[in-house]
């Protein structure tokens, strides 16, 4: 197995089995979901991030690092209308925001095309990988991708260390953290949340 097929297996497990297949019939990031209704993924159990927000951001950040540092090409987030669909109008990853603005985004966020959209940014991360050359991977991204992304708002003020941490990383860094890593890490705060939701811990 080389890196793109082990990237390919990994990253399925983050998404929808329709997203992983046929790499992968297990999906932790639908298995955080399934079972709950639209109002509980709406829910911050204790101030915790919602489950709507938490999806989100994800999404957002492997769009931002894989079309723009990577493939230095338009965010998913341009390709079909995501804000008015999403109706999140913001354009930056989520991090560093208050409580206030979580909750509006909780409250507003449109469920379906939330998925639709983390759906389509997976794909077109499994697209990337594919159109890499396996050599590529240990390259070094320079800094023009991350002052491109930082120009395109993907950094809410205050939160401008996000791009001092991807900068000088690899191709295969970028891919494995922005895809991977960081998705495995929220949903492993994704599963606390939906036993608090469920009421199985602390509620």
């Amino acid at each position: 197995m080389n890196a793109v097929e082990m990237f390919l297996l990994s990253h399925a497990i983050t998404h929808e089995l329709g997203v992983g297949e046929p790499e992968g019939n297990f999906s932790l990031g639908h298995s955080r979901l399934r079972g709950l209704n639209e109002a509980q993924v709406r829910l911050r159990p204790q101030g915790w991030n919602s489950l709507a927000f938490i999806y989100w951001h994800m999404a957002r950040v492997e769009d931002v690092t894989i079309n723009v540092l990577v493939a230095r090409a338009p965010q998913v987030l341009d390709a079909g209308a995501w804000p008015a669909r999403l109706r999140v109008e913001r354009r930056d990853v989520g991090t560093g925001w208050s409580d206030d603005e979580v909750d509006a985004l909780s409250r507003a966020i449109d469920l379906d095309a939330l998925r639709g959209y983390r759906d389509a940014v997976g794909h077109r991360t499994r697209d990337v990988a594919r159109a890499v050359p396996e050599g590529a991977w240990g390259e070094i991204v320079g800094s023009g991708p991350v002052l491109e992304a930082a120009r395109q708002g993907a950094f809410a003020p205050g939160a401008e260390w996000v791009g001092e941490f991807w900068s000088g990383r690899t191709t295969g860094w970028l891919f494995y953290w922005g895809a991977v890593g960081h998705n495995f890490m929220h949903l492993g705060q994704a599963g606390w949340v939906k036993e608090m939701v469920r009421g199985q811990r602390g509620m």
